[in-house]
């Protein structure tokens, strides 16, 4: 048996789901993996001294958001509803409906928190339909009118 994998699963340019071990990978439903995120099953930092490599399972709950260049370490559970923020090194399990950051990762928020956050932020930044993404074939007159909106903030895109 292999690794498992729920629906809606997403992962971007160079995700690394631990080759050697992958059978021990859970991913659930709607889960994104942003580019370069590693996913290790195994720690060979021990292998040399004890002869033996370290090894455990990772577990990554439904509705999980994993920041690019993140690095999930054997032995963690990624609870539901869950945003890791980008270049994290989770080393504990993280529960569910939180947002953690950094290295070690560690809780800044609860979901429903950071999102109110991100919905108040939407009412007065620019939002962008679907025609400004690279899947809509964006045109050059709309990334120029992109690229000055954004000029000193941030925006939405969908």
């Amino acid at each position: 048996m292999g690794m498992r994998v729920g629906k809606n699963f997403g992962r971007l340019n160079g995700v690394i789901l631990d080759p050697s071990h992958c059978w021990l990978i859970d991913i659930g439903d709607n889960v994104t993996m942003a580019p370069r995120v590693h996913i290790l099953c195994h720690d060979a930092s021990t292998k040399k001294f004890l002869n033996y490599t370290k090894i455990g399972r990772v577990r990554i709950g439904n509705n999980v958001f994993i920041g690019a260049s993140t690095v999930v370490l054997p032995g963690v559970t990624i609870g539901s509803n869950v945003i890791i923020g980008a270049n994290s090194t989770v080393t504990h399990d993280i529960p569910d409906g939180v947002v953690a950051v950094g290295t070690p990762a560690r809780i800044l928020c609860t979901l429903d928190d950071y999102l109110k956050k991100e919905a108040k932020r939407m009412e007065t930044a620019p939002c962008y339909g679907p025609e400004y993404t690279l899947r809509e074939s964006i045109s050059q007159e709309k990334k120029d009118e992109m690229r000055r909106a954004l000029e000193n903030g941030i925006g939405f895109v969908d």
